[in-house]
């Protein structure tokens, strides 16, 4: 089983919400798109479901042309992060609604909707009705109910975002077994590279309606293709400077640089962009080849066991996010220590510069 879309364009008068796009998952695996709010992972899902309709272009499902063909006529399950229930129906009922559409035999629905009951953790109030019910075991209904269809195409926008910490993650680790070894197209949209890179054999990153890369998930988070890509997998923000090369090193200022790595030996001198993640410019020494810096506290925040330090370095604002506890005043001169061998290098066009 797979999904194609070919060619394909959504615009909504002088507003394009999608461009040009081709990308195909295929079954086996999630298959992640990942994007900030309002990049376009919901229209695309929509797109791909039949309850839109592409301005341009085709939907392709499993070697057929299915761009017309209603989403009635397809055998596909879509979860938003909205949970939608039926409010005059029990939990039981709601999950098993789907199949008594399909006319399975009741002794088939019970056991179906046990065993999906059972990993949503929703035995014990299959009798109760939605308004009896909090947020998060709503949405656990709703996602119960487009898993017990047993559908060719399951799309699934933000489904764990209601969800508490222990039982999203108790489902991120789950969700992938449910599918593994079947027929069943899987395609998860979300805002998290963290739950990307958890869920993921491949991934789409979009950026303001554009597919900028597409590849195996952990692919895309180490070899960024362009700066752009990088963006969107990364949270904190990726930090970037512009420096310059002059020789053999990279220089930040006339006080701060370092050798040019070897694998990029031969590049011109010239100006460049660098880019880091903030857990590659910590507040102590990691690694060999980390290198010293001084910037200016601007805001400091501490999260459970992570110190998070917004400083000004030279002309740019960088986040460092370091593990412990790290009491700083804004202000303050803090030490850094940048890890020079993590660092991505973009040419003019803000291409990565690759070996």
């Amino acid at each position: 089983m797979s999904i194609e879309l070919k060619r394909v364009i959504k615009q909504s008068g002088a507003d394009t919400h999608i461009y040009e796009t081709d990308l195909k998952f295929e079954a086996g695996g999630f298959n992640m798109l990942l994007g900030t709010t309002l990049s376009g992972k919901t229209t695309l899902l929509r797109l791909m479901a039949g309850l839109e309709r592409p301005t341009r272009g085709e939907v392709w499902f499993n070697g057929q042309d299915v761009t017309g063909i209603a989403v009635q006529k397809r055998n596909v399950s879509m979860v938003y992060q909205q949970f939608i229930n039926y409010p005059n129906m029990t939990v039981y009922e709601n999950i098993a609604s789907p199949l008594r559409v399909v006319r399975t035999s009741a002794s088939q629905i019970k056991e179906k909707v046990g065993q999906v009951a059972e990993l949503m953790r929703l035995t014990p109030m299959l009798d109760r009705m939605p308004n009896e019910l909090s947020g998060g075991q709503q949405q656990r209904t709703a996602l119960a109910r487009a898993l017990v269809k047993s559908a060719d195409l399951v799309l699934l926008d933000e489904p764990l975002a209601n969800l508490d910490y222990k039982l999203r993650e108790e489902l991120r680790e789950e969700l992938p077994k449910l599918f593994q070894g079947t027929d069943t197209t899987v395609v998860y949209a979300t805002t998290e590279p963290m739950e990307a890179l958890l869920l993921g054999g491949h991934t789409a990153t979009l950026s303001e309606g554009r597919v900028t890369q597409y590849g195996p998930t952990a692919e895309l988070y180490h070899a960024p293709r362009a700066l752009i890509t990088a963006q969107v997998f990364s949270d904190p923000p990726i930090n970037t400077s512009r420096i310059s090369k002059r020789g053999g090193r990279f220089y930040l200022s006339e006080s701060v640089s370092w050798p040019v790595p070897e694998r990029i030996a031969g590049l011109a001198d010239g100006d460049y962009t660098l880019g880091f993640r903030p857990h590659h410019i910590n507040l102590h020494p990691v690694g060999e080849r980390a290198i010293e810096v001084e910037g200016r506290v601007m805001i400091t925040e501490i999260s459970g066991s992570e110190s998070v330090v917004h400083v000004q370095v030279a002309e740019s604002t960088w986040v460092s996010l370091s593990h412990g506890i790290h009491l700083y005043q804004v202000g303050d001169m803090a030490r850094l220590y940048l890890q020079t061998n993590r660092c991505f290098y973009f040419d003019s066009d803000l291409r990565r510069i690759e070996t």
